[in-house]
């Protein structure tokens, strides 16, 4: 049974006498968010779980609040917790191109930073000076005259034995070398040489071949003898470093607990320091210019740069456990990298030029990354998903395996990474997530969804209240007044299209508070009233209602076929919905069926063309599934129909027409016209059941719109499904159009109720006969049908007869 509906039924006010407030002013703020009871207690959940693969993904729509309770929630719980230790990468002595990660307590890594600097600032200092002491050079002194007494007594018994045998020995470039005399006591000359006579000769070139083999023996001893040397030296020099270096390393590693990985590495120091001992020796003095230039190498440079630590992660100055939102998820965002420095056309890196990324930063603590970025920058999701699942962030260049030619760079050792990750997204990437990544789904075991409403009753309205006034102080707004508050709750229930719920979108709930402070402003009111808050509502619709306006115009000027006066055989106003994403609008549209004998055919002339959408074809399906069963059950259905939407030019979706497109079938096949002062939403099934659509508010204000241009004369209405009333949240205008009876809004829930509005006639109902009561809209429909079916099977029979005449005949 049709219901027409009150103005009460229309929209469901707020009255602002349940509040206990002047102002907003009077409210207390708001501790957390409202409405979102299931999100909150998943996030409590996630985050005290500490398992692997209890990541957290939140998802809700954009501008729910989801950011600000991650936020808050993280913030409060990582106060709690212990600080993560610092992070540092020094030098690797055995292999330099893998830096070592070294792990220190909280605040350590500044210092160890600190006091490898000054160590090798002293060490500058008092090498030096051990080097320029009395007692190291006197040590010195004593190895070196050994060494020289020794080589002294070794040469000094080959001289005797050669100056016995004629020959003595002088100093030659690289060693020493064997010179015959003479009787005068000179070198022998070649002319003394080649008078002696061949026995002479002989017995000289054997002298000097024994003289020459003792010599290369003492060569051979002092080699030793000088490697030994430069060993002592070498220890010597060891010792008296050590005497110094021993001690400042010993001081550093006392001033922190056990550490393997800090204890190698100052031992290794230690060692390499002694290794390349030079470099701490003064300069020495440079020799006289040869007269003779000579190309020197310039002399290298010490590197003290080797002994540097890197702190990557310092978290000395941190209150809890770290907490780090990462706005640009790039891959060397979030995994650090190895920058380079260009110097004489190479480029070249070393440990000290390693940068840490948001994952190491957020070690032992939350990191919170939107989905959406993430996904938008190459490598990063799988990188992430690799780090998580192997608990440890490496630095690589990502680029290395896509180069023709690999460019030299350093694998610093991976740092084992503890962090909660909690992504940020929309609720249909969560879904093709856990749908087409298995790992997904083992990673980012719980979710977290932020739903964008609320029931609206007195407590919840009380509790909007309070977020209103907290939005408002956040912002620095004027106080609201318990009117404007009231205000604001109903268009919350339209932003919805659902009188018995609040939105919880708190961006556009916001940004409404904005705008009512700026014509509070404007129109010089300290407190924000319920005439600002329309005002702010008035003026959003009008800066985007451009497009509603020429459609309007157009149907006023008679471009847009929409009749809302008369009746018409076959044609209904249908109610469409434009989306123009931050505003949406109801358009009225005309749509027509015609009929004929066929053979069970109902053209969907929309599906045809390719402008309908599988929803739309949906629905048309359903009608015509409806309309097989509900009429002659017994006998085929004889009717070729098809249906249209009138001047449509782009795609149609959505069932909501469905029962306007029956009813206009219904009109052509009992020839009973349809008023066109009313217009149709709503969507049927298979039992002739009207059901709820989407829209509502708006296809209802726009049929009245075109009507109230026309002016209304209490004929023109709308018929909504009936499931629909609790969404109504109609504009002021219509609620006292209805109440001064000019316009009228029908509440059906089945196909007999909507026809009967449309056609004055009554649907009928099948008797215990099963037939329809004579008049009625569904006898009528039934009759021609039968008259279709009669037709057809005369049609049918009389061309069986002709060609049976035909065979007979030949």
């Amino acid at each position: 049974m049709a219901r027409v509906l009150s103005p009460d039924d229309l929209y469901r006010n707020c009255d602002e006498s349940m509040f206990d407030f002047h102002t907003t002013g009077d409210v207390p703020s708001l501790d957390g968010i409202i409405g979102q009871e299931r999100a909150l207690t998943a996030i409590d959940f996630g985050l005290n779980l500490p398992s692997m693969g209890f990541n957290i993904y939140v998802l809700g729509e954009s501008g729910t609040g989801k950011t600000s309770a991650v936020r808050a929630f993280i913030s409060k719980k990582a106060e709690q917790e212990e600080v993560p230790p610092d992070w540092c990468y020094v030098h690797n002595f055995g292999n330099p191109t893998e830096p070592i990660a070294l792990s220190l307590e909280t605040g350590r890594g500044e210092s160890l930073q600190k006091e490898m600097a000054e160590l090798i600032a002293s060490l500058q200092v008092e090498i030096p000076k051990i080097f320029e002491s009395k007692i190291y050079k006197k040590q010195h002194g004593v190895i070196m005259e050994a060494f020289q007494a020794r080589q002294k007594e070794l040469f000094a018994s080959v001289e005797g034995e050669a100056g016995e045998k004629g020959f003595q020995l002088r100093p030659a470039m690289g060693g020493f070398t064997i010179v015959a005399m003479g009787s005068s006591g000179e070198p022998l000359t070649e002319e003394e040489y080649n008078a002696f006579d061949d026995e002479t000769k002989n017995r000289l070139r054997e002298k000097g071949k024994q003289i020459q083999e003792k010599v290369d023996d003492i060569k051979r001893v002092l080699k030793g003898e000088e490697k030994r040397t430069r060993e002592k030296l070498r220890e010597l020099e060891r010792n008296a470093a050590l005497s110094v270096l021993g001690q400042l390393i010993e001081d550093i590693r006392a001033q922190y607990p056990p550490n393997d990985t800090l204890g190698s590495y100052l031992d290794a120091v230690q060692e390499d320091i002694l290794e390349k001992i030079d470099d701490f020796k003064p300069p020495t003095e440079e020799s006289a210019p040869s007269p003779v230039p000579i190309t020197k190498m310039p002399p290298r440079e010490p590197d003290f740069g080797r002994y540097a630590v890197n702190v990557i992660v310092n978290n000395g100055g941190q209150k809890g456990a770290p907490c780090v939102f990462e706005s640009n998820p790039t891959y060397y965002n979030l995994f650090g990298r190895m920058e380079h420095k260009v110097q004489f056309g190479a480029a070249f890196t070393d440990f000290t030029m390693i940068k840490a990324g948001t994952l190491h930063r957020a070690n032992g603590g939350y990191l919170v990354i939107n989905a959406t970025d993430l996904f938008r920058n190459l490598f990063s999701y799988d990188a992430l998903k690799r780090a998580i699942r192997n608990c440890e962030v490496k630095i690589e260049d990502v680029w290395e395996q896509y180069r023709q030619v690999p460019t030299a760079m350093g694998r610093p050792q991976p740092i084992p990474l503890d962090v909660k990750v909690i992504l940020l997204g929309e609720p249909h990437l969560y879904y093709l997530l856990s749908m087409y990544d298995p790992e997904f789904s083992e990673l980012f075991k719980v979710a977290v969804d932020f739903d964008y409403r609320m029931d609206r009753d007195p407590e919840s309205q009380q509790l909007y209240a309070r977020l209103i006034a907290t939005l408002a102080r956040q912002e620095n707004l004027r106080p609201f007044d318990c009117s404007a508050v009231a205000r604001v709750i109903e268009h919350s229930g339209r932003l919805l299209g659902d009188g018995e719920k609040l939105v919880t979108h708190t961006r556009s709930l916001t940004d409404l508070l904005r705008e009512a402070d700026y014509w509070a402003r404007r129109h010089g009111h300290d407190v924000v009233d319920t005439s600002d808050v329309q005002q702010a509502i008035t003026a959003g619709i009008y800066r985007v209602d451009r497009i509603r306006e020429h459609i309007n115009e157009e149907m006023q000027r008679g471009t847009l076929f929409i009749d809302t006066a008369g009746e018409k055989t076959g044609q209904v106003n249908g109610l469409s919905v434009i989306d123009l994403g931050n505003f949406m609008f109801g358009r009225p549209t005309r749509i027509t069926a015609r009929v004929r004998i066929g053979d069970k055919e109902v053209v969907d002339i929309e599906r045809e063309v390719e402008l309908g959408g599988p929803i739309h074809s949906k629905g048309v399906f359903i009608l015509t599934a409806l309309l097989g069963a509900r009429y002659l059950p017994d006998r085929p259905l004889a009717v070729s129909a098809s249906l249209v939407f009138e001047q449509s030019y782009s795609e149609i979706e959505g069932d909501s027409a469905s029962s306007a497109e029956f009813y206009a079938l219904l009109s052509a096949l009992a020839d009973a016209p349809v008023k066109q002062s009313l217009a149709v939403t709503g969507s049927i099934n298979q039992h002739g059941e009207i059901q709820p659509i989407g829209g509502v508010n708006e296809k209802i204000e726009g049929f009245f719109d075109l009507c109230k241009l026309r002016g209304l004369g209490g004929e023109q209405g709308v018929i909504i499904p009936a499931s629909n009333v609790r969404h109504l949240m109609l504009r002021e205008d219509v609620q006292q159009a209805v109440a001064a009876g000019q316009f009228a809004v029908f509440a059906v829930d089945s196909v007999d109720d909507g026809i009967e509005l449309l056609t004055g006639v009554p649907a009928g109902q099948r008797d215990g006969a099963g037939q329809f009561p004579q008049g009625s809209i569904n006898r009528c429909v039934e009759d021609t049908l039968g008259r279709y079916a009669d037709k057809l099977q005369a049609f049918a029979k009389g061309g069986r007869q002709g060609q049976a005449q035909d065979d007979a005949a030949t």
